[in-house]
């Protein structure tokens, strides 16, 4: 019998997926738009949850906020960076399940359409060397639902490694439809774990309701299934 594919490295979402900090972007969404008068709903920020955050500029500025984009976006980071450093709201077995990947020599690094500013902070609350790397908003031309952000996440991975880089190896784990979407047409072996919104079943990807309790051999898994449909 040939050997399962090893799992090669995993790619984490952060805002929805790592920690629960689609709240704070609401907030701080709100509290914007009421500077302009404007009431911004829950439903109206659900429909940002995953974009890349030019893209949810654009439509605050459409919606009434009359600021520049960079001034939009750096007064959001403010705000949730402020709560962040109040209190982190991590998502349920993620934190366990990057322990248990890092113990195991599996590479692991965070994929996210938020900016370094605040991407550092979460990072910074978990064990030095988790993620190998962090690729941000800023750091691509295209955001989600684009694939640049995992393509460019693979590229830096395999400089890392030292080694080519296969996405039919490589676990991304997303919450949101535009980050599955992004995932998914990398390449990558998909995994969708809502939380503010639904991400509906869909062929091509795996769709679990927590993280909890999830093991290293169940990403194994993932790409064993993989592979096993591609011979």
């Amino acid at each position: 019998m040939t050997p399962a594919p090893a799992l090669q490295a995993v790619f984490w979402d952060m805002d929805g997926t790592l920690v629960d900090t689609e709240p704070y972007w609401f907030a701080a969404e709100k509290e914007l738009m009421a500077r302009f008068g404007v009431t911004w709903t829950d439903e109206q920020a659900m429909e940002l949850v995953g974009n890349a955050l030019p893209d949810s500029a654009r439509r605050l500025q459409e919606a009434g906020a009359h600021l520049g984009a960079r001034e939009i976006l750096d007064t959001m980071l403010a705000s949730v960076v402020r709560k962040v450093q109040e209190e982190i709201p991590w998502r349920p077995g993620a934190r366990e399940m990057l322990a248990e990947l890092n113990a195991a020599g599996v590479p692991n690094a965070m994929v996210t359409m938020s900016e370094s500013t605040l991407a550092r902070v979460i990072a910074d609350q978990l064990p030095e060397g988790t993620f190998r790397f962090l690729v941000t908003g800023e750091m691509v031309t295209l955001g989600k639902p684009d694939p640049e952000p995992y393509l460019l996440a693979a590229k830096l991975m395999g400089e890392e490694l030292g080694t080519s880089v296969d996405l039919d190896r490589v676990v991304a784990v997303e919450d949101s439809r535009p980050g599955v979407a992004s995932a998914k047409a990398s390449g990558a072996v998909t995994v969708a774990v809502p939380n503010a919104v639904d991400v509906p079943e869909q062929p091509g990807i795996t769709r679990w309701e927590t993280l909890a309790g999830r093991t290293v051999a169940d990403l194994e898994a993932l790409v064993a299934e993989r592979a096993s449909l591609q011979v």
